[in-house]
Parts: structure tokens; sequence; C-alpha cells
């Protein structure tokens, strides 16, 4: 596999009166499928976080909120790169010695791995680093890595609604993450088909959301979403064109799934939300209901055919 190198990638931006939003999808705005995401949040001013490089591992990371530096080594030449635009992240390749300083109070920092977490993917000492660049010895570790373990699995295949019906707004579950607690910043973070019961194809975000806007009201016919209010809160309104549920979201480690074939919107933003969703599908505009007529009339065009 060739290794590209780092660089700055300018993201689509989808400007709205609503608010604007962003799109990452694996092997089109990054080189690299997506198999974890994390987020890093309650970063005190003034704090660092990183300092490790990876053997196999590549990320890319996005200031969601505030701003901070991103200082990359690759063992011959060094750089910093600053982040404060919600549509601009830095592509960070394997083999990179990394180190994420100079948060702004308030930041949140969104990152998308190419890998399963592996303690033994990590390099914990600058000097251990230059050698292993030069390919002169195999590194140790430190207990001190924060462990995103996989252990944990939210969901199960007993409990996903691939019965021979449309999901209902039941089927909607409220997940809690977990959270790495740490006085330098906190963390969480979510692996595909483990923490979702999905592959991780796309994410997007909203921001920039005015106080008391409203966002989405539309369905998908395959595609799952996993929504976090990444900062602030807002409500999903749920509708499976029988019954209706109203979920807050309001804490960066609590998530919801809704799965295909659910009217889904997002009401009462807090000022300076972030609505972040990870998606098991790529973008098409034939999987979308965006009219509630049509949504009703596939609901039960679906249900006749059970």
């Amino acid at each position: 596999m060739k290794i590209q190198h780092e660089r700055i990638i300018q993201l689509p931006k989808i400007a709205d009166g609503r608010g604007n939003l962003s799109i990452i999808e694996q092997m089109e705005q990054i080189p690299f499928a997506i198999s974890r995401a994390y987020w890093i949040y309650d970063v005190p001013g003034g704090f660092s976080r990183g300092e490790h490089a990876y053997k196999q591992n590549q990320e890319f990371i996005v200031a969601l909120s505030g701003s901070f530096d991103v200082e990359l080594d690759n063992g011959t030449e060094k750089n910093i790169y600053h982040l404060n635009r919600s549509y601009m992240g830095v592509y960070v390749p394997q083999g990179t010695w990394r180190r994420m300083t100079n948060f702004s109070t308030n930041s949140l920092a969104l990152v998308l791995a190419s890998n399963p977490f592996d303690v033994d993917d990590y390099i914990l000492n600058y000097e251990e680093f230059l050698l292993w660049k030069q390919g002169k010895i195999v590194t140790t570790h430190s207990p001190n890595v924060p462990v995103q373990s996989a252990d944990v699995t939210l969901f199960s295949q007993s409990i996903l609604p691939h019965v021979h019906r449309l999901p209902s707004v039941f089927d909607c579950s409220l997940c809690q993450l977990v959270r790495h607690h740490d006085p330098e910043g906190n963390l969480t973070f979510v692996y595909e088909n483990v923490h979702v019961p999905f592959p991780i194809n796309r994410v997007f975000y909203s921001y920039d959301i005015p106080g008391g806007e409203d966002r989405g009201a539309h369905a998908h016919k395959q595609c799952h979403q996993f929504i976090i209010a990444a900062s602030g809160s807002f409500e999903v309104v749920l509708d499976d064109g029988v019954n209706k549920r109203t979920v807050m979201l309001n804490r960066p480690f609590w998530a919801l799934h809704v799965p295909p074939g659910i009217w889904a919107s997002e009401q009462g933003f807090s000022s300076g939300s972030i609505c972040l969703v990870l998606a098991s599908h790529a973008y098409n505009e034939d999987d979308y209901l965006r009219n509630y007529a049509s949504f009703i009339a596939y609901r039960q065009s679906n249900d006749k055919h059970l």
C-alpha cells in the first residue's frame, strides 16, 4: 500500500439558514475506510492530547468546534496545522508522530481512524519512534494508553430489527457509550459493527445552527443512522407512521440508533449545538423519503407485502 502524505483536506460545506452541514465519506473525502470514530471533549484550555504514533493506523482529525493545533512529525520533517474550521481537517498517515495542543476552551475534536484499537500499534516514546522509523527496534508500550476496547457490544444481531417488518419507533435504541474520563479531556469512541450495528461508511455533522432551529425531517429506505449531540442539546422526533416518540440528546456519550423506515427530525437546538451522525451508507438521494405523504405510502406499501 502506498503511504500518502499528510495534508489538509477541505470538506464539503452545505450552507443552510438552519445551520451548515459537512460530510466525510470513506475513500472519497478521506483516503481510507472508517473502522472507528472517536471524539475528544472537555479539554481544559491550553492542554495537549496525543503524543504518539501509529505503525498502521491512519487518522483524519477535525475541529468540530473551537480550535487546536496538530503537530506532525514523520521523523525528518515537522509541521503544525492549526484547525479552527468545521469543514477542514488534517489527514495523518501511519508512521507519523502526532500531538494535539493549544486547545481553545470548549474545543471538540473528531477523529476518524482506519484501524480498530490495538495497543501494539502504538509508539509512545519519541526516541523509540525515531529508531522505529530507521527500522532498528520493536517498541514496547505503556499502560497509560486510553484503551478503546471493543469488548462491550451495545448491539447484538438478536436485537436488530431483521424481522420481516419495518422498524417501529420502539426499535430506536438510546445507547450510553463509553466515556474515558481524563483531567486533560474526555474521550468517547465508536467501533463499526460493535457499538453501532453497521459499517460506518459516512459521517456528517450539522453546526452553526441558530438556537431553536429544526433539522432533518426525512426517512431512509436502507440507511441506518447513529445520532450524537456532540455539543449542546436537541430533541429527535421519531415517527413510524403510527407512533411518535421524542428523545432528548444532551451528552456527547449518549447516542440514538435510528434504523431505516423511521421518519426523524431534530428540533429545539441549543445555541452552539453540533449534531454528529454516523451512517451505514454513502449518500444516495434515492434512499431518501423527504415527503411525509410519500413516507406514509412507503410504510403502507411495505406492510402490505409482509
